[in-house]
């Protein structure tokens, strides 16, 4: 059964990760009128942003209270060091320690994925391929046989997803073949091939932040944010 806390927390996220929403870089939230707009207790609403605040797309300040993530070139290039890393950590440990229902539980779940598509027939994002993306990645890391190790994979996979979305939007990148980089993801992981598998990983984290960086270099900015809202992702 669905809580209320676990209803708040799902409208939220979904506004935060609404690039024409009202959630702006840095707004403050104040906990009196989400409780009001909510219909809902104050402790509902604060369990609710602090769970979104694990995930990076907040921001919890002690006498402040919360606030929505501000993006910026320093914060994603250093997410992306730490993502490489410990990813790649993690990675390594899967394949050296992951069983045979590790590898059935990765094909079962690229094969979720590969079959569900980015974007709807209208061009708007597809949430539900969001939902099986992450699934992908945890699994495919799972093997790794260390829950401390996976959930700080997690928490910094869920703190890269607004920056994921810009990139969608402001790049351009209709050249990029995501599928072909899970299934070969997927391959080099049966095939226990730890440095191939690493190498493709590092390039598929890499490459968003990389182009995102350089639009926003190229347009002599440090903010990641347009200042004009854009039009929902329509990824290639």
């Amino acid at each position: 059964m669905v809580t209320r806390t676990e209803e708040v927390y799902d409208e939220l996220r979904r506004q935060l990760l609404d690039l024409n929403g009202d959630l702006e870089p840095g707004q403050r939230l104040k906990l009196l009128d989400l409780a009001q707009r909510f219909d809902a207790s104050l402790s509902v609403i604060r369990e609710a942003l602090t769970r979104l605040a694990g995930q990076g797309l907040l921001v919890a300040t002690p006498q402040r209270g919360f606030s929505v993530r501000e993006l910026s070139v320093a914060d994603l290039a250093d997410l992306t060091r730490t993502r490489v890393q410990v990813e790649s950590l993690a990675l390594r440990e899967a394949l050296r320690n992951g069983d045979v229902a590790w590898e059935a539980a990765v094909v079962g779940a690229h094969h979720t994925l590969e079959r569900t598509p980015v974007a709807h027939a209208t061009g708007q994002f597809n949430e539900d391929w969001s939902a099986a993306h992450s699934v992908f990645h945890q699994t495919l890391l799972a093997g790794c046989a260390s829950p401390r190790l996976q959930g700080i994979v997690t928490s910094l996979r869920d703190s890269a997803e607004l920056y994921r979305r810009w990139y969608w939007v402001l790049t351009g990148d209709h050249q990029r073949d995501l599928a072909a980089e899970h299934r070969q993801l997927k391959d080099l992981a049966l095939a226990r091939d730890a440095d191939r598998a690493i190498a493709v990983l590092t390039e598929h984290i890499d490459r968003a932040p990389s182009l995102l960086i350089a639009h926003a270099r190229e347009h002599g900015v440090d903010d990641l944010t347009p200042p004009a809202r854009q039009d929902q992702p329509q990824p290639s």
